[in-house]
């Protein structure tokens, strides 16, 4: 007998749904999830599919993946039935995976190429980027503002324009994936490199990075989505069997789609398909120089033939704290006096729930708002919300808090000064992206070289993985990555690991290498051998022969033992598999090609129940999704919210730039008029630094939106003066502080 799901009538609304096109706007707290899980549960149960149809659920991330693969697992056994059966819950770049292994060949592509992890992504676009800067070194720092001394253009030339030309090259790179743009036009467009000096540059590392993929035989999750249109495009029999594999298309997070990803799905709908689209596109917060565009998901609603659907009553948050989070919206919409950007908000606005609702809205307190407008320094401001966490937590030790902040320093700013006034603190969520991928594979980088040992390229990224503890220490990690293409340039790698004539490293010795290389070698060749020696064993005991060798922090050794636990698994449940099988499958997992994920706490479903009685300090970012009693909102300033007015400075807009120019609005508006140019079209518009600044202060405003949303019980909002004592409170924040403290 069918279970009846505790939904709200607007929920109950959605579930009426028997195919076509739905659009839906859901707001923050709104059980969007839990109600598309139900629709899909509902959708299996009734429909008549064939032995090989099932549902396809697509969503944003992998934890949001396995989160509705456990809801709706969940719900099936509830319903009598077997769950794994009629659905597929995929992430975008999942999908784009299992339709390029269709046919690989399609894209030039062979049946085993490979997806490259973030780190050796970066490695790649370090090198590339440094060679660029040796290449083109008096126009790049030509780029710097005169007005700066010596000592500070030899800073700003070692540490920030690197790291700025890579982000410039990376977002360029993502842009002209994500429009189908092929390298061969870009050089014919850019024939000469005086018509765009910085754009041949950006290309030049483009046409490198993709050739260090080519060579690895591998792809990077922007290729996956190109890639996967493009098999479809090119064969339409293809397209036409996936149709038919997945009649129905469930896609959560809309609001976060590229054109491209969202052109995929089309063309895996088809002109009489079924498809339901959910999102809120007042949390799109990954739009400026991104390929993401929140305007697809809300165009689509507006769509003739589309039912339009909304999500509106959220139990989440105190009704003062929903009242804010509307005034926000209204005054957005109807009074920023910067008129470009009266869009960055939009309806519906939050409704607090109904009596009788499963999930009633928390009552309000005397401290449920609290927005602190008075000026603070940045030191002050510290001070404040280290005694304001202090009081919350003593007089609610079991209650979940978070400090939330814009930037990653000052969520370190923060982090200390709590840690120093002895308050329990976490920034478990800062690390999931960097221990996560960066640990698990450190792993799969070693087990690579150890089964294919002749290869000096997989034994040179195995000798930086061993090192990587050292990546803070500029001398030392100097020192590894010239060590690393010493190796890169052995002819034999038995020479230097198990030498019988020639002693390579002998040889090294004899040309008075580095005291401490040698020592580095030496040991790594040590740690090499023991590892080669411990292959008699399961992969899952010799993962954690290798962490046994390795420098890994406690959170390092856990995703480890993750890793090694479910090799074990994948071998118990697959027997027939080789460890080269079993390597391949961790290397699929790692790369996060596939719809779940073991490595993150996110991706397990962070969960701040986890944490109560700690503060959980984080960017405003990496809250989405999340909620917690109390809130922190800090740095509430006109630079890290901006409002689009003349003096502010955020943004691409960086302050060593001559005129602070933003060079990366500048080099994706002339891709854009190239494109448009060489298509025989014409430009309609011209650059103008203001929209560039406009597509910030829109996406700022949904993340102020964001960050006052996460909380239940309590929010407490606060700004700064910055670092230089010049910044104000950000307009949002002046504007919501008026009404607040007016009502009080």
């Amino acid at each position: 007998m069918t279970a009846k799901p505790a939904l709200r009538p607007s929920q109950q609304k959605i579930l009426t749904y028997q195919g076509g096109l739905m659009g839906i706007a859901a707001v923050p707290g709104s059980g969007k999830t839990w109600t598309l899980s139900h629709l899909a549960v509902k959708l299996i149960l009734t429909s008549d599919f064939e032995p090989d149809q099932e549902i396809l659920v697509v969503t944003f991330s992998n934890s949001a993946a396995d989160n509705f693969s456990t809801r709706i697992g969940e719900q099936l056994r509830v319903n009598g039935l077997i769950e794994g059966f009629g659905y597929r819950v995929r992430t975008l770049h999942g999908l784009a995976n299992d339709i390029i292994r269709e046919r690989p060949e399609l894209v030039g592509l062979s049946n085993e190429f490979g997806i490259i992890d973030e780190s050796e992504s970066q490695e790649i676009m370090r090198d590339l980027v440094s060679q660029a800067l040796e290449k083109h070194y008096d126009f790049l720092t030509g780029l710097i503002s005169e007005d700066k001394s010596e000592r500070e253009r030899a800073n700003i030339i070692k540490t920030r324009l690197p790291d700025y030309l890579r982000d410039l090259a990376i977002n360029w790179m993502k842009t002209v994936k994500n429009r189908q743009i092929t390298i061969n036009q870009l050089e014919e467009w850019l024939a000469d490199p005086e018509t765009n000096p910085l754009m041949s540059i950006v290309l030049e590392i483009y046409r490198g990075y993709q050739a260090a993929l080519n060579y690895r035989g591998s792809v990077d999750f922007d290729d996956l989505i190109r890639y996967a249109f493009e098999c479809l495009r090119r064969d339409p029999t293809l397209c036409q069997q996936l149709r038919h594999r997945w009649p129905i298309i469930l896609e959560d997070e809309s609001q976060d789609s590229s054109k491209l990803q969202q052109a995929i799905l089309k063309s895996l709908v088809g002109d009489e398909g079924n498809w339901v689209r959910v999102g809120d596109p007042n949390q799109a917060i990954y739009e400026s120089f991104t390929t993401a565009d929140p305007n697809l998901l809300k165009e689509f609603i507006a769509e003739e033939g589309v039912r339009a659907e909304d999500l509106p009553v959220s139990g989440r948050s105190a009704p003062l704290i929903i009242d804010l989070a509307n005034s926000l919206i209204d005054w957005v919409q109807s009074a920023h006096p910067n008129f470009a950007i009266r869009d960055a908000l939009s309806e519906p606005f939050i409704e607090p729930t109904q009596p009788g609702d499963p999930q009633t809205n928390p009552t309000n307190r005397p401290d449920t708002l609290n927005l602190e407008i008075r000026a603070m320094t940045a030191e002050q401001e510290l001070t404040y919300l280290t005694k304001e966490v202090s009081g919350w937590l003593r007089e609610n030790p079991e209650s979940t808090v978070a400090v939330l902040t814009y930037t990653n320093k000052r969520v370190s700013d923060i982090i200390d000064f709590l840690k120093r006034e002895k308050i329990e603190v976490t920034d478990v969520l800062m690390k999931v992206s960097e221990t996560t991928r960066l640990s698990a594979g450190v792993i799969v980088r070693i087990l690579k070289s150890l089964y294919e040992p002749l290869n000096a390229g997989h034994l040179a990224r195995c000798f930086e993985a061993y090192f990587r503890h050292y990546q803070d220490n500029t001398d030392l990690w100097g020192l590894v990555r010239e060590s690393s293409k010493l190796i890169r340039l052995l002819e034999k790698t038995e020479d230097y690991l198990y030498p019988e004539g020639i002693d390579w490293l002998e040889q090294m010795e004899e040309e008075a290498l580095n005291c401490a290389t040698l020592e580095m070698l030496k040991d790594f060749r040590r740690a090499t051998r023991r590892w080669h020696a411990a292959m008699i064993l399961p992969l899952d005991q010799l993962v954690l022969v290798i962490a046994q060798d390795l420098v890994l922090e406690d959170a390092e050794m856990a995703i480890v033992h993750k890793l090694s636990g479910f090799s074990k698994t994948l071998l118990e449940n697959n027997p027939h598999w080789s460890e080269l099988d079993l390597l391949k499958e961790l290397i699929r997992i790692t790369k996060n090609d596939r719809g779940f994920a073991i490595f993150s706490q996110m991706a397990e479903g962070f969960d701040p129940d986890n944490y109560r009685g700690k503060a959980l300090v984080a960017t405003a970012h990496k809250s989405k999704g999340l909620e917690w009693d109390k809130v922190f909102l800090s740095s509430a300033n006109n630079y890290d919210y901006p409002s689009g007015a003349d003096g502010e400075v955020y943004g691409g807009e960086k302050f060593f730039i001559t005129n602070q120019r933003n060079l990366e609005a500048e080099l994706l508006y002339d891709l854009e008029a190239l494109q448009v140019e060489h298509s025989g079209g014409l430009m309609v518009r011209s650059y103008d630094r203001q929209n560039a600044r406009d597509d910030v202060a829109r996406e700022r405003l949904r993340l102020f939106y964001v960050g006052i949303t996460r909380a239940k019980k309590s929010l407490t909002i606060s700004w700064n003066t910055g670092r230089m004592n010049n910044l104000r409170p950000a307009l949002a924040f002046q504007y919501l502080s008026g009404l607040v403290n007016d009502h009080d």
